[in-house]
């Protein structure tokens, strides 16, 4: 079951059945079941105590994602959503909102199944299987 909630910013997130019916198909094309999926949205400063307090990281991100699984074939988990983040990244990167927001909301199922992108060759990769997933939920 996937999940939204807010955390210190008022947001509402469209088309929240498609979007729910989408991620689970995505999980399922990776090879993974749905469990429960929690998706927070908050502010870049609610985030930013997230990365110092948990990863020891003292900068702003987007997303922050937490793998809650017991079992390595269903996904569960939290994933911390900065707002602002993806409202300056979609304007930095010319993309939309929409398109951003989905991006992230993706990008931390992605994390969930095992994909990383620490390294600029797994950003690359990460974000082919981004883009391959962005064009099936049109």
């Amino acid at each position: 079951m996937i999940t939204f909630f807010n955390e210190d910013v008022d947001f509402t997130l469209q088309q929240k059945l498609k979007t729910k019916s989408w991620l689970k198909k995505v999980a399922e094309s990776e090879g993974f079941k749905m469990g429960n999926l929690n998706y927070i949205f908050c502010s870049d400063n609610y985030l930013h105590q997230i990365n110092v307090e948990y990863l020891d990281h003292d900068t702003l991100t987007d997303i922050i994602t937490f793998d809650n699984s017991e079992d390595e074939t269903v996904i569960e988990g939290d994933i911390f959503i900065s707002v602002e983040r993806v409202e300056d990244n979609a304007k930095e990167l010319g993309t939309g909102f929409a398109n951003e927001i989905l991006r992230v909301l993706v990008h931390g199922v992605l994390h969930l199944c095992g994909y990383d992108d620490h390294s600029d060759e797994d950003e690359l990769g990460m974000r082919e299987k981004e883009n391959f997933y962005l064009q099936q939920f049109s």
